[in-house]
């Protein structure tokens, strides 16, 4: 049995909050006093709930289910894709009570300090049923079951903070994480339609004060520091406090979203003993504009970033739109995403064709580079002891440029690319002057293709002909695997291909058809 795993729950672990300016030798040494003692603190069923007693490794849906015995919320895949376990978190968010679906299966318990957990039991109102369970019932949209506590978990966090009626569309991206068994999306579609017809007007948020001053009894701005030197699970509230603690403690864990690292843990048994959180970072998530860049930092959520990163340009609000699901882009980060180092991350070949840097920090000060420099080879990157992914400045787009970038994969919604292909190009009247063109999965890193770029220069948009070059310099660029999600020969051909669309797009009108799986793809080519 792995050691935080043979840790009886009845164990006193011990939990200390330290200052946020307190450095981690202080840290050290006040670990082994009593005096402070506090426990992790979050909001269930109403009242405020102390733990001093957790593995760093235990996740939300054990907690809920083996120790707090709500057992609606369902154990399904247990990594995050069908969505039977998905509950809510209720935050403060600029003073506002932000409602967003997660996957608790993968989530860490420790994830949940400061918030709101609501399960499915929490939605009724005594005898009364909550208006999206009561039209479930009146659509039947409930066939097994199984799957339903965690659909209706999503349509609540939707009903909860939607501003005006939902489209159809968005109830589609909304359930796109939540997998039913038996077919019946289209009761739970009309079944949401109907519910979500009009804001909110519940028991949750008729308290909506209440609400807001419980979760503000919650927050603070110090460290939280649960369990011993040899195993904790800590959430610093300061960069200068995660920066102290990481270089004490190098061989620690950080978490942001959890949303791949949960996997290690659920199916890959891995036993962290020492885990840093990101979540509570003062700043971490920020995200400043400029005339000519976006900063963004490393711990904004996927969701947070999309309408930046649409911003930027329409295509990589498309590629975010269809990122995991509803419950990954609300928990997972940017810079978990880049961090993670994945040859198949959707976001590091846009970035990368963009000519992103990524800022990497340490204790003793900061290093800024080329984003495409950092990833070395298969799960290697150029992070060096202590240090940590921080921030990435995205440059945006001149009047010259012209951008796409496409996604391809088995199913359209909530899957893993088998390839990702970004292009940007300087554009002189129908003359190509500079080509940056990056994939991934097609390489054991996200990789430019740099004889392609150069074989692009100076062809003519409106010539096919003159495009074959660079077409054909793709063979040149990389040498695909063959895995499950598809064969070398495919990637080839439909990396060939990815590329010859983005020319056609670019140099065709705005009539021109290129794109035949979309919601409200309006944009017209450059």
């Amino acid at each position: 049995m792995s050691r935080c795993a043979a840790v009886p729950f009845g164990r006193h672990v011990k939990c200390i909050i330290l200052n946020s300016q307190i450095g981690a030798e202080v840290m050290t040494r006040m670990m082994n006093e009593r005096d402070g003692a506090s426990p992790l603190r979050f909001l269930f069923r109403g009242e405020p709930v102390s733990l001093s007693d957790m593995s760093p490794r235990q996740t939300l849906l054990d907690w809920i289910r083996l120790q707090a015995g709500a057992l609606g919320t369902k154990e399904g895949c247990n990594e995050g894709d069908c969505g039977a376990c998905t509950v809510v978190l209720a935050r403060l968010k600029d003073g506002q009570i932000v409602h967003e679906p997660v996957n608790a299966c993968i989530l860490l318990l420790g994830q949940v300090h400061g918030a709101e957990v609501l399960t499915i039991e929490d939605l009724s109102d005594g005898p009364n049923l909550h208006p999206i369970q009561e039209a479930m019932t009146t659509h039947h949209a409930s066939q097994c079951g199984f799957c339903t506590p965690g659909i209706v978990m999503s349509l609540f966090a939707l009903h909860q903070d939607q501003a005006a009626p939902v489209t159809r569309d968005a109830l589609c991206d909304q359930l796109a994480g939540n997998l039913c068994r038996c077919t019946g999306y289209r009761p739970i579609l009309d079944a949401a339609m109907e519910a979500c017809a009009k804001p909110a007007n519940d028991r949750f948020s008729g308290a909506t004060p209440a609400r807001i001053a419980a979760l503000q009894d919650l927050s603070s701005d110090t460290d939280v520091f649960v369990g011993t030197t040899d195993a904790f699970f800590a959430a610093p509230a300061s960069e200068a406090s995660f920066a102290a603690l990481y270089a004490t403690y190098p061989d620690a864990l950080i978490v942001s979203g959890a949303t791949d690292v949960g996997l290690w843990i659920t199916k890959g048994f891995q036993d962290p003993a020492r885990i840093i959180w990101t979540g509570r970072i003062a700043g971490f998530d920020a995200i400043a504009h400029s005339s000519d860049s976006v900063t963004i930092a490393a711990g904004a959520t996927l969701q947070s970033v999309a309408p930046v990163l649409a911003d930027v340009h329409f295509d990589l609000g498309e590629i975010l739109r269809r990122f995991g699901s509803t419950q990954v882009r609300a928990s997972g980060t940017i810079g978990g995403n880049i961090a993670n180092g994945s040859p198949i991350g959707d976001l590091a070949p846009c970035l990368i064709a963009l000519g992103a840097d990524i800022e990497l920090r340490h204790k003793s000060g900061s290093r800024r580079f080329p984003l495409e420099d950092f990833f070395l080879a298969y799960r290697k990157q150029d992070c060096r002891e202590g240090e940590y992914v921080a921030r990435l400045h995205v440059p945006k787009l001149k009047s010259t440029s012209a951008f796409r970038a496409f996604k391809i994969s088995k199913r359209f919604d909530e899957d893993i690319s088998a390839v990702l292909g970004a292009f940007h190009f300087q554009i002189e009247g129908h003359k190509v002057l500079s080509a940056r063109i990056a994939f991934g999965g097609m390489a054991g890193t996200p990789a430019r293709a740099k004889a392609s770029e150069a074989a692009c220069i100076g062809i003519d948009l409106e010539s096919e002909t003159s495009w074959m070059a660079a077409l054909d310099a793709l063979a040149r660029d990389y040498t695909p695997l063959s895995d499950m999600r598809a064969s070398s020969t495919y990637r080839s051909l439909v990396a060939r291909n990815l590329l010859k669309k983005a020319l056609l797009e670019i140099g065709a009108t705005a009539t021109s058809q290129t794109r035949i799986a979309h919601r409200g793809w309006t944009h017209a080519a450059e």
